[in-house]
């Protein structure tokens, strides 16, 4: 995990999930601010592969980014997504889906729009306090 962390130190990318199997195949999730292509998860993938060694044990290595329908898991992912949809799930499993107006350090607000039963609303949610949030993909 150190050998991801000093690659990505000082980028605009970092690590979103790392994940070993007992069969020593590797999976590494990366995210950016400004988002991931192909080309950025084949230079972090080369350079993990050139700093493990082969002949010492044989593994197997996966980097992609963290894909759209992914749930939100750092600050900096929700920063990032500042003016799209989200659908977040509170912990006792019940939904609501909105605006992502903002996102700081602690949590993020939600602009959910009004209906014929209720007026629009501003909520705020820790990021504690919530079981996960994901990205609502639109076509």
């Amino acid at each position: 995990m150190e050998i991801v962390k000093n690659l990505l130190d000082g980028s605009d990318k970092f690590l979103v999930n790392l994940k070993i199997t007992p069969d020593n195949r590797i999976f590494v999730d990366i995210d950016g601010d400004n988002g991931v292509n192909i080309d950025d998860c084949i230079e972090i993938s080369r350079a993990i592969e050139n700093s493990l060694d082969r002949d010492a044990e044989d593994f197997e290595l996966n980097v992609s980014s963290a894909g759209a329908d992914s749930p939100l898991k750092f600050a900096r992912q929700y920063r990032k997504n500042v003016g799209r949809d989200l659908e977040v799930t509170r912990m006792d499993g019940s939904t609501v889906e909105g605006l992502l107006a903002e996102a700081g350090d602690e949590g993020f607000t939600l602009s959910v729009p009004g209906s014929k039963r209720q007026p629009a609303q501003q909520i705020t949610f820790k990021y504690a306090e919530i079981l996960r949030a994901r990205v609502i993909i639109k076509f």
